[in-house]
């Protein structure tokens, strides 16, 4: 279905390379703003203030970031956060939860952790902000970029040239389907009826955003989900390294958002779909071990202020479900200068947004 590409081969290669583009990007920035979408993956304390077990704006995470805690879900810089870089964009993105006061112009960040496509999704752990409220939110911020501009029209022109970048549906999985005991999707849905089923109701949600003023869309597919330390240590059989079945769910979910991308691609007029294809990178390298870099508690997530591992280059996850920096460079870089065609179909961020 994808072509696999084993991160030991290649991480180096993306390692050396992404370092290399973030100290030789100059000048004007590529987009002149940046609108984030998604859950943990992407985060950066939307859900610090939130009812919630799923925040994180603690010790050790944010342990290599300039800021510290932040309630990224990862030691360091999330995935966005190291292609915001590569854009030329000097600042990070802003979480709508702390907008106040900040340039909503370079763009806002509405990422929440646990959140999902469905509107259900992730709330056995609490409050989140799923898609749809991410939604609800940017039409805020679009109404006070029109009166900053002058006008809708000013505003339209604007938000045209900018980038939005959607990363979901990994939660709809891990807190949702994957859960019989939370929820009844597994038992309402086969995996491809359920990815339908997504599909539909995110390709209303992306519909939503183009009518705001979206233009150039960085949809990011799901990853491996099987992979994940949680599922492999919660679902997995005979010492497995990854759980096939819950990784096979993800691969089906991507195949329905490519067709998404092509339809939009013809069907809406000025505007460009591209899919960042998460699961071309398998994280099986015995140096980078499918286990958490930190002590987690019941909940997969880092036990606060416990010491993590001490050479977090070595690990693929920080904690029982979310990338270390290191990986996220690596996914960063293929998004935005994709080495092989299948990582980016059909561009990579680059391209985007230079149209």
């Amino acid at each position: 279905m994808v072509c696999e590409t084993r991160l030991w081969s290649v991480v180096l290669f993306f390692f050396s390379t992404a370092t290399y583009m973030q100290h030789c990007v100059v000048g004007e920035p590529q987009v002149p703003c940046l609108f984030i979408f998604g859950d943990s993956l992407s985060d950066s304390g939307n859900n610090n203030k939130l009812s919630t077990d799923a925040k994180v704006n603690y010790l050790p995470y944010g342990i290599d970031f300039p800021d510290g805690p932040t309630g990224r879900f990862t030691n360091g810089r999330t995935s966005v956060d190291i292609i915001t870089q590569l854009l030329g964009i000097d600042k990070f993105i802003p979480p709508y939860a702390n907008t106040k006061g900040s340039d909503i112009l370079l763009g806002v960040n509405y990422a929440s952790g646990s959140a999902g496509i469905r509107n259900e999704t992730g709330t056995h752990l609490g409050e989140d902000i799923s898609l749809g409220l991410q939604l609800q939110n940017h039409k805020d911020i679009v109404s006070q970029i029109a009166k900053k501009l002058g006008n809708e029209d000013k505003a339209q022109k604007y938000l045209n040239k900018c980038l939005y970048y959607v990363n979901v549906g990994s939660n709809d999985y891990l807190n949702n389907y994957f859960l019989p005991d939370h929820y009844p999707s597994s038992r309402k849905y086969t995996p491809d009826k359920y990815a339908r089923v997504l599909a539909k109701e995110y390709s209303k949600q992306l519909k939503d955003l183009h009518k705001l003023g979206a233009r150039k869309f960085a949809l990011i597919g799901l990853s491996r989900l099987g992979c994940v330390p949680h599922e492999i240590s919660v679902h997995g059989k005979n010492g497995s390294m990854c759980v096939d079945e819950e990784s096979n769910t993800a691969l089906i979910f991507n195949d329905k958002l490519k067709a998404v991308v092509d339809r939009y691609n013809k069907e809406l007029s000025g505007a460009t779909f591209i899919l960042v294809n998460s699961a071309v990178i398998k994280y099986d390298n015995p140096q980078l071990p499918d286990a958490s870099c930190c002590e987690v508690g019941s909940n997969g997530q880092c036990i606060r202020d416990k010491e993590p591992c001490k050479d977090r280059n070595l690990f693929a996850f920080f904690d029982a479900f979310h990338p270390t920096e290191m990986v996220n460079r690596v996914t960063a870089i293929s998004a935005y200068n994709a080495p092989i065609p299948s990582f980016a179909y059909p561009m990579d961020i680059s391209h985007l947004v230079k149209l």
